[in-house]
């Protein structure tokens, strides 16, 4: 008898047959690539293999016809053969159709779906697994909630577990609460080490790796759906803690969906992570299929009936205008950042595996670019610099640890001085200005010089997040709001309070970036309403081949998802991590810059 099971291990299968089935068990083994023993009578491979490679079980048929199959583990195999036929199907009729279903009697307030979210319901209730892609503001969570509904009225379903950031908690139980009146469900966060008794659970990435085991016995426990919400924060699979965490909780959910509008922040890895938690096997090789040797037009066809996407040209929304505003260096700040390149470049010994190291470079070569007294030391990591206007002349002879630590005396950052005019331009006219920025110190010093503009300051450390927001948002002398794409990029909505957004300073994420727009920029605006985003761009600088990367991944990500909003911001120009949101083409950018100023 072979016995087939869900292993331990993320991701993969155990084969185990009895201790007189041994040597039959080997010969099916070395038919799998990724096989490992764990002994002569068990052996485990990759559940990626294991979906794709089926056939090669026809190797033990010959042996015995006696079958042991977890029943999770059958259920997956059968689930993904459904969704292929389904996909199969529609690639085969030319076009992305499916069915018109009549399963909107779910108990919810149909009132509050829209036209296009009906359409995506329908969409996600044609596949076993879904992927739910649209922009934010489009109502993910609305249709999600009516999905879940759907297949509770069906029976396919009786809970459903949500992983999400902490912010979007209280989206969910806000429209949970709105969605149901006539039939409430218990909603309610996981903040212990043991699942609360609920319809709907909440628990936040961070949590999920230490909660592994007990979520799982929960989801065996009755069947369930399982929802990734802002979905990217397990792009990197297996080789992230929580990528593993969420790709270990899938098979044991009856139904499995993702919610994202930036499925592919860093190119077709993210993309074939995301799908293959949803459709384990199937979805990494539906991805490498549908890019091998086809455009990004051609692509995006072949991957459409996988996920569905509201696009903002749905939505109806007034377009957004995307500025670049190239700063030149005034001769002191120049001289320093080309000192401080040169010192990088030359010092660097790490290779493209040196992550930690080169992205340090990259924190390092980003905050010069702005201001080099930045790097310098101050009584804390986040003390404001103390700029003098106006500025300075240097004394000569001065070293470069001095120039740098006493460089505010001397020059005001060209990038501060358009930060200035910008938010006077938009208070003298009675607009608010969102400004961003990947440092904190950064923050703190344009703080200190916009004061007489009141300014609200959030960033990671913040323990009065929600008074600042309250105070952007309702205070009449309050025009900028000061934050990092980190902390604020995503679950907060400031459409109806700014239209005006600058970027200080940018990494190499995307996914971040596209999430930080949308907080302006989403569902809800009037149709004369004109949202202005400043991207600020030191010439001959780090800037430059970041706005080069970014450029690409929006491209990429624009065309695969075949929305030409996104590939119109590259156009015009997530996981924490300390390679600054780089992947393999970035990190060989940045290797090569900093080869080229050592040469000089």
């Amino acid at each position: 008898m072979l016995e087939l099971r869900l292993s331990t291990t993320a991701g993969k299968v155990a084969l185990s047959c009895d201790q007189n089935q041994t040597a039959s068990l080997q010969t099916l083994r070395r038919q799998f690539y990724s096989a490992s023993s764990l002994s002569n009578s068990e052996f485990e491979i990759s559940l990626d293999e294991f979906l794709v490679n089926l056939r090669q079980l026809a190797g033990w048929a010959k042996f015995d016809t006696d079958f042991r199959w977890q029943d999770e583990l059958r259920k997956l195999v059968e689930s993904n053969a459904r969704d292929a036929e389904i996909v199969q199907a529609r690639l085969s009729a030319g076009e992305d159709t499916f069915a018109t279903l009549a399963v909107l009697k779910v108990g919810m307030r149909h009132d509050l779906l829209t036209d296009f979210q009906k359409t995506n319901i329908q969409k996600l209730l044609s596949m076993a697994h879904s992927a739910n892609f649209s922009v934010p503001g489009a109502g993910k969570t609305r249709v999600t909630l009516a999905v879940f509904a759907a297949r509770r009225l069906t029976n396919t379903v009786a809970r459903m577990l949500v992983v999400c950031p902490k912010a979007a908690f209280e989206s969910w139980i806000s429209e949970s609460a709105e969605c149901f009146q006539e039939n409430p469900l218990r909603v309610a966060v996981m903040d212990t080490g043991i699942p609360p008794i609920a319809d709907i659970i909440l628990v936040n990435y961070e949590r999920l790796p230490d909660a592994r085991a007990t979520l799982i016995g929960w989801l065996r426990m009755q069947p369930a759906m399982l929802v990734l919400d802002e979905a990217h924060r397990m792009k990197l699979g297996p080789a992230g803690a929580w990528g593993a965490a969420c790709l270990s909780l899938g098979p044991y959910a009856a139904h499995r969906m993702i919610l994202t509008g930036t499925p592919a922040p860093n190119g077709a890895t993210d993309l074939e992570n995301l799908f293959n938690f949803v459709w384990p096997g199937q979805g990494r090789k539906s991805v490498a299929n549908a890019l091998r040797d086809n455009n990004l037009v051609t692509a995006s066809k072949l991957l459409r009936p996988l996920f569905c996407r509201t696009t903002k040209s749905d939505l109806n929304l007034p377009l957004v205008s995307v500025r670049v505003r190239r700063i030149v260096l005034p001769p002191l700040h120049r001289e320093l950042y080309n000192a401080l390149l040169g010192q990088f470049s030359g010092s660097f010994r790490g290779g493209e595996g040196d992550i930690e190291s080169l992205g340090k470079v990259l924190l390092y070569l980003l905050m010069a670019a702005t201001s080099p007294a930045l790097i310098a030391t101050g009584a804390s990591r986040h003390e404001p610099l103390a700029y003098r206007i106006p500025p300075l002349s240097p004394p000569k002879g001065s070293s470069l640890s001095d120039l740098m630590r006493d460089l505010p005396q001397y020059e005001l950052p060209p990038k501060y001085m358009e930060v200035l005019q910008i938010v006077s331009e938009n208070a003298a006219l009675g607009r608010k200005t969102l400004v961003w920025s990947t440092f904190v110190r950064n923050l703190r010093s344009l703080e200190s010089l916009l004061l007489r503009f009141k300014p609200a300051l959030v960033h990671g450390g913040s323990v009065d997040r929600a008074d600042q927001l309250q105070k952007f948002r309702s205070d009449p002398d309050c025009f900028v709001l000061l934050s990092n794409p980190a902390t604020l990029g995503e679950g907060v909505s400031l459409h109806h309070e700014c239209h005006d957004a600058v970027y200080v300073d940018r990494d190499f994420s995307a996914g971040r970036y596209l999430q930080s727009l949308d907080r302006i920029h989403r569902l809800g605006l009037a149709p004369d309403v004109q949202t202005n985003i400043y991207v600020l761009v030191a010439e001959a600088t780090i800037d430059e081949i970041i706005e080069q990367r970014l450029a690409a991944k929006l491209e990429f990500m624009g065309g695969v998802l075949d929305d030409p909003a996104v590939i119109e911001l590259a156009d015009l120009i997530e996981e924490p991590s300390e390679s600054i949101g780089m992947d393999r083409k970035d990190r060989n950018e940045l290797l090569q810059y900093l080869a080229k100023n050592a040469a000089h």
